[in-house]
């Protein structure tokens, strides 16, 4: 869902070519695949499926953008939510009810021939659940790229590994990594190409911001920031009704976020909201590394178990496989780019 801060990013958001992308890219492993399973679809909104019925929409997804990441010196990092915040329970609950109302109006809209309508709806029906988790981190091991599920929010974990070195980029769709204070994050990284929007073919295009260029650009701190969000709503509040983003910098800026709080919401307790972005739970030592895919693995799983071509999947392995001559396969993919 995402924090609705982008209204603030005016003049912050910078297109970014891909070959300026190099580096490791800490991505939201739950936002990118729930991204593949939106996206990846047949025109009345089908996923892909295998003939059990089983969706592979997300391993589509993951092989063909982890190998164009890897093609152009990008070392993809995944790192997968851990354990939710209690605070966070109201927010997962309205995404069950979006996703099942989604797939109401999906059923609806094909009993009518209604593809276009079926296919909006069958994108709020996408669920990343513990069987997309498991199958795509057994791909990733395949393709021997890294991943690490973090002890509560992905986003927060990536944020830390950016500030720590170890990643160069945070790597997702919604805007909480900077609240989780990730100094630089890349959008659109998964979903970037053509896409079809509102009825319209639009191309979309990583895009990078500077966590202190934006704080600077607007006159705060990342505290303040993180009180904009909390007026404007976060997964762990509902936001103020009346108050949107630049009011709510309106607000903070001038001095009265404890005061908004205290007349408009005064059952919110703001204070755990604000130490969860500003200090949450991260894993400090963890390091990832990078192997040679094993292509008969990365075989096995998708055409022996899930009936993808074999004519489709060997070309682009064909493309990442092994690393430069002499080179052991257990190397670190540093000396790939």
């Amino acid at each position: 869902m995402g924090v609705p801060l982008r209204p603030l990013l005016e003049g912050c958001r910078h297109p970014v070519e891909w070959d300026a992308l190099f580096g490791v890219a800490a991505i939201d492993a739950n936002n990118a695949l729930y991204q593949f399973l939106s996206i990846i679809r047949q025109a009345d909104g089908t996923p892909l499926q295998d003939d059990r019925g089983r969706v592979t929409s997300h391993l589509s997804g993951l092989l063909f953008r982890t190998t164009y990441f890897l093609e152009h010196g990008i070392r993809p990092f995944y790192i997968f939510d851990g354990t939710p915040p209690s605070m966070k329970a109201k927010t997962l609950s309205k995404r069950r009810e979006i996703r099942e109302a989604g797939k109401e109006q999906w059923d609806d809209a094909l009993s009518r021939g209604d593809t276009e309508t079926a296919y909006r709806a069958a994108m709020q029906s996408s669920k990343v659940d513990r069987a997309i988790i498991e199958s795509g981190q057994r791909l990733l091991d395949a393709l021997g790229v890294p991943w690490m599920v973090a002890p509560s929010e992905g986003e927060a974990q990536s944020a830390f590994l950016v500030d720590a070195g170890i990643a160069t980029y945070s790597v997702s769709q919604d805007y909480d990594s900077l609240l989780f204070g990730a100094s630089v994050l890349v959008s659109n990284l998964t979903v970037s190409g053509k896409r079809r929007i509102r009825g319209k073919s639009v191309t979309i295009s990583p895009e990078r911001i500077y966590l202190f260029e934006l704080l600077e650009t607007l006159g705060i701190t990342r505290e303040m920031l993180v009180q904009i969000a909390i007026l404007v709503g976060t997964d762990f509040n509902e936001g103020i009704y009346g108050i949107g983003p630049k009011k709510a910098m309106k607000i903070v800026r001038d001095g009265h976020f404890d005061e908004t709080i205290e007349e408009k919401a005064p059952d919110l307790d703001p204070v755990p909201i604000m130490d969860f972005f500003l200090s949450p739970p991260v894993t400090r030592d963890f390091h990832p590394e990078w192997r040679s895919p094993d292509s008969d693995l990365v075989l096995e799983i998708l055409c022996s178990e899930y009936g993808f071509s074999t004519e489709r999947v060997q070309p682009v392995l064909n493309r990442i496989a092994g690393p430069p001559k002499g080179m052991s396969g257990q190397q670190r993919l540093d000396a790939w780019f």
